[in-house]
């Protein structure tokens, strides 16, 4: 009888780890509902850039193809005398200007066109992203942790304050702006 008690102890005992490992597993890959969206995301994109590279690939293909080849348009006298010309052509830029925090502007911007409204105890990235801004703007490194707490309230009414709106620490599009215009100002 002894035996079987250990051998159950035992089979107990496996069981345990596995359950603990399973549910190990299950706590650490478990992701939030925007963290894997912005995995999907980035998911979707990589593949997408794939799928660019191979057109621009056979596009490369295609114009070489399409264009002359130095030699057949040149006389046998200046074909031993003449090097390879590489034609570079200009173009325009087709992006908007570029500032220096474009990436901060982009997703203040993504809060305007969402019509975004954040105020005391909201939590989240778009709290992390104002965050950022408030470092930038008051030159520190304070700790991002999206969550708009007393301290982070504080700092958005010295900046709502600063630049002439209604200082009640609430977020919204024209807050947004102001700091989408400071950000531009900056280059």
């Amino acid at each position: 009888m002894n035996m079987d008690n250990l051998k159950s102890a035992l089979f107990s005992i496996l069981i345990l780890v596995a359950l603990g490992g399973i549910g190990y597993w299950a706590v650490t890959s478990l992701q939030s509902g925007p963290e894997h969206l912005d995995y999907q995301e980035i998911k979707e994109l990589k593949k997408e850039n794939e799928e660019l590279k191979k057109e621009l690939k056979n596009l490369n293909t295609q114009l070489a193809s399409l264009q002359p080849k130095v030699e057949d348009t040149v006389p046998e006298v200046v074909k031993e005398e003449s090097k390879p010309v590489v034609e570079q052509t200009k173009t325009e830029p087709t992006t908007p200007t570029k500032y220096k925090n474009q990436t901060l502007i982009n997703e203040l911007q993504k809060l305007v066109d969402g019509n975004i409204f954040i105020k005391l105890k909201s939590q989240g990235t778009r709290v992390g992203t104002v965050q950022k801004f408030l470092n930038l703007y008051n030159k520190t490194s304070n700790r991002i942790d999206n969550d708009y707490g007393a301290t982070t309230q504080k700092l958005v009414i010295a900046f709502q304050k600063d630049q002439g709106l209604k200082a009640d620490g609430e977020l919204g599009p024209t807050t947004f702006k102001k700091m989408i215009d400071w950000l531009k100002k900056q280059g």
